[in-house]
């Protein structure tokens, strides 16, 4: 995860489920087709065999094509399945002592919904990146937000990457571009007939 000041990099994000007989292939043609900076395994299962089965098929598609593949929240998988780092959501609780299980060679990352405490905390820890999120219009979570304000503030203020993600579409990201260093993308293109070219027109809305 780098510093993307130019234009924002693509961070994505897999489905809560998969078929493995056709979604590595998918992922395959979004990365041949559209540069990505990182994808995240992230199944909604807690069946280990599942996600272990899922990271080995998506590590050699990834790895394959020097893209770094992280996991949500199960740290203890990153080293046995031979991942690059883990995604958590519990805000900057566990940055500290995941940072010291892994190590400075991993990629740790870090959800905190809207709260400017929760990121600050996370980076002064280790993090590697921030997500802030939803940015779009869901019912899904708690209702809060992560606004424009938040990502034009943290550009300003501070260093850590940041990542905007949830309930994206193409005038959210022209809006948010210049301001944010990913942009998590997963359903927006998942829920469509063809992965890559969706992801090719939400690339394009990133760069103006």
């Amino acid at each position: 995860m780098s510093d993307a000041q130019d234009h924002p990099q693509i961070y994505l994000i897999t489905p809560s489920e998969c078929d493995l007989s056709t979604f590595p292939a998918q992922l395959a043609a979004c990365l041949d087709s559209t540069e990505v900076g990182c994808v995240r395994l992230a199944l909604g299962t807690t069946d280990e065999a599942r996600i272990a089965k899922a990271a080995d098929a998506l590590r050699e598609v990834t790895h394959a094509r020097d893209v770094a593949l992280v996991i949500d929240s199960h740290l203890q998988l990153v080293e046995r399945l031979g991942l690059d780092g883990v995604h958590l959501t519990d805000g900057a609780r566990s940055i500290r002592q995941v940072r010291k299980d892994l190590g400075d060679d991993a990629i740790v990352g870090c959800y905190c919904t809207n709260s400017r405490h929760d990121g600050m905390t996370a980076g002064e820890l280790g993090a590697d990146y921030v997500s802030f999120g939803p940015v779009g219009e869901t019912a899904l979570g708690d209702g809060r937000k992560a606004e424009l304000e938040l990502f034009e503030w943290w550009s300003m203020m501070i260093e850590v990457p940041v990542v905007a993600e949830g309930a994206l579409n193409a005038d959210l990201i022209r809006m948010l571009a210049p301001h944010t260093d990913f942009f998590g993308i997963g359903d927006e293109i998942w829920a469509t007939d063809k992965p890559a070219t969706a992801l090719g027109d939400l690339r394009r809305a990133m760069l103006g």
